[in-house]
């Protein structure tokens, strides 16, 4: 059973001025007709029927809300009493989800990524939920073709199965410097 968790509470500071604090780039259609925070939510699909957890800040919630509603979805909001990134999200997103006391695999998915092969994720995902059920935590990625100072990376290591299915991650670097890894 897979739960997914939609993290929606960036801040706008990036893409301006088209992106602003009380209308991030989640909210908006960069990439095609439906907003971003539109595309995550139905990209779930042929991977659970699950209704998402939406996590948000408090300024954001009822835009939230409303996009979500246009596509048929109602999920539970989580709101962010105040910005954390990922990690504390996730963390509130994964007690939620377990506190029926069933078991589920939790699915965290960032509102403002551009996916073009939609069903190339959603058979990675399938692959990765093999990893998940054994206990490892799966990550997905693209490959860096440079260093970006406003984003940390994950290096990839050994293969995880006999398959190269998966690989063991040797290191995340976090916002590294340009002129260490370009």
């Amino acid at each position: 059973m897979i739960t997914p968790m939609i993290m929606a509470g960036g801040s706008g500071t990036r893409l301006w001025p088209l992106s602003r604090s009380l209308y991030p780039r989640q909210f908006l259609p960069l990439a095609e007709k439906r907003a971003m925070l539109q595309a995550t939510a139905e990209r779930r699909c042929g991977l659970t029927d699950n209704m998402p957890l939406l996590a948000c800040n408090e300024e954001h919630r009822f835009i939230a809300a409303r996009q979500i509603h246009v596509v048929g979805l109602t999920p539970q909001i989580l709101l962010e009493p105040v910005e954390r990134n990922t990690a504390p999200a996730a963390t509130l997103a994964a007690l939620q989800a377990t506190a029926s006391g069933e078991d589920s695999l939790l699915s965290v998915l960032a509102a403002d990524h551009l996916i073009e092969d939609e069903q190339g994720f959603r058979d990675a995902v399938l692959r990765g939920v093999l990893f998940a059920e054994r206990g490892d935590m799966v990550t997905f990625g693209i490959v860096l073709t440079a260093a970006e100072t406003g984003y940390g990376f994950i290096q990839q290591g050994a293969p995880a199965d006999a398959d190269s299915t998966g690989y063991r991650v040797d290191a995340f670097v976090e916002k590294p410097a340009k002129e260490k890894h370009n």
